[in-house]
Formats: structure tokens, sequence, C-alpha cells
């Protein structure tokens, strides 16, 4: 779930355009392209705007960019290749240029004018990123937080009532946490749940999203009825079951499955889903019920 650690690929007016440079060296505006960086506070979307312009401005193919913790790339990579390093703000960013043709010293020159602008646009849309994944994030298990989940369900919710797609909620916590946590400490009971989390998202689909909404509480949101909801429940059993910390301390989860119904509140779809995770409580915890079933 973090864009930040692979390589982006960009929306299709960003992807490279070989007719752009016609080799007639058409002019700088350095105000327009200023004002293009600026535009976004997407680093994905910073950076692909400078690649475009370097394919309008020089014979470049493709670039790649290394920044921080970020990798980006634009175009093609083949030809000849040349390096630079630049500073800001106490960091160190590496682009790598594949060249059609050598440059001529006045095209170097107009090189180190255009990638010395994309820094501090890329500098600030990096810092927004990283902050805004702190808003919507749980630092202890990287899935997304409560805020986010409010966001998320009443967008799903929007999105299945237009396309009339199915949509389900998965409830779930850990049998037993709070006496866990208290016999062990709560360093302990933080690598449980870091655990529980990237088995979560290891379990999940890449069109599913699953946060933590609070202490041992979880939840799933699942693009699809309550079959693929089972489906998704089996599969956390399973991993669950071959954890050797959760096995050797009988760490356990309940779960309860709702699926949403025509012009139901978010509200009353997880209070349905909480419903059937508290039978599934009931029925001897370590598996999974559905609403109505």
């Amino acid at each position: 779930m973090d864009f930040g650690l692979a390589t982006e690929f960009y929306p299709d007016e960003y992807q490279y355009q070989p007719e752009i440079y016609s080799g007639n060296k058409p002019e700088l505006d350095l105000v327009e392209i200023i004002q293009q960086l600026h535009e976004s506070l997407d680093p994905r979307t910073v950076f692909a705007c400078f690649g475009k312009v370097m394919g309008q401005h020089l014979p470049i193919d493709g670039v790649k960019l290394n920044f921080k913790h970020y990798q980006f790339s634009w175009g093609k990579r083949h030809g000849l290749m040349v390096k630079q390093q630049l500073e800001c703000s106490g960091e160190t960013a590496t682009l790598q240029y594949s060249l059609k043709s050598p440059l001529t010293p006045s095209q170097a020159q107009r090189l180190q004018t255009l990638q010395t602008l994309v820094l501090l646009p890329l500098f600030n849309a990096t810092q927004f990123h990283e902050m805004s994944q702190q808003a919507m994030f749980d630092s202890l298990t990287k899935l997304g937080n409560r805020h986010y989940y409010i966001e998320s369900i009443k967008k799903a919710i929007a999105a299945s009532k237009r396309y009339s797609n199915d949509l389900s909620l998965v409830v779930l916590d850990l049998d037993n946490f709070k006496k866990l946590n208290d016999r062990y400490g709560h360093q302990f009971g933080d690598m449980v749940l870091s655990e529980f989390g990237q088995l979560l998202t290891g379990a999940i689909r890449n069109t599913d999203q699953a946060f933590r909404i609070g202490g041992d509480e979880f939840v799933v949101l699942v693009q699809g009825g309550t079959r693929a909801a089972a489906i998704l429940c089996e599969r956390i059993l399973t991993a669950m079951s071959s954890l050797p910390l959760f096995e050797k301390h009988e760490i356990q989860t309940s779960m309860g499955v709702a699926q949403w119904r025509d012009d139901e509140s978010e509200s009353v779809l997880y209070e349905r889903a909480d419903r059937a995770l508290y039978q599934a409580k009931a029925a001897g915890r370590q598996c999974f019920r559905i609403d109505g079933e």
C-alpha cells in the first residue's frame, strides 16, 4: 500500500511521446514550466510533468529519479545514459537520463536549468504526500485509520449505488487481546497488532481495503458479496494458523460479515456486521458468521 517504495507509472497524457522533440530547440517559457510543476501536490504527477517538459525541449527518451525513498521513471530506458546529482533541503536527488544523442553545450545548459526547477515542487509534493499518509494510515499496522475508513466506506457505498456493484463489510477483532496485553505488556501487544496488520495486507485483494479503527478492532471493505467476503475470512483464518507467534500464544480472531443493502447507511451496515461478529464469538471464536445466515 506504500507507493513510494516502487517505480511509478503515470497517466496516458504523461507517457513518452517521441514526436514532441523536433530538434529545433523550442523556446523555454520558465514561468509556464514552474506553474505546471506547482499545479499538483502528487509526486508522480509532478515528476511526469517534468519528464514531459524534458522530452519537449531536449533529445531525451526517458528519465529516472531517486529522491529520498521514492523512485520515479518516465519514458524509455535505452541509448546514451547521463547521470546527475542535485541537493534539495539536505536531500540528494539522483537523475538518470536516456538520450537519443549527445547533448550540445547549449542543451547541457538547458538540462541544468530544467532539472533545477523540478526539485522544489517535487520536494513540496513528497512532503505533502507523507503528511497525508500520516493522516490516513495507522503507524503501527500500516493499515488505514478510522478517519480513512469513514471516508472510504462513504465512497464505496456511493460507487455501489452508481454502478450496482456488490459491497460487503467484514468486522473483526483479536479474541482475548486485552488479557494478552495485560499479561505480556503493551510492547508485546503492539507486536501482535503489527503482525496482524501485515497478515491482513497479505490476505486482501487489490480491490479490497483494510483498516484498524481502534485497539484490536479492524474492518475490511470487500468489493463483492458475502461469498467473496467468506473466501477472505477463510484466507485470514488459514494465514493465522501458520504464524508461529499466534500459534504459540493461541491468538485467534472472530469475524462478522454483512453485505450492503440498497439505501442502507454505513452505520447500519457496520451494526449488522458487528452483530455477526458477536455471533461468531458465541459460536466458539476463531470463525466467522454472515449476517442473516
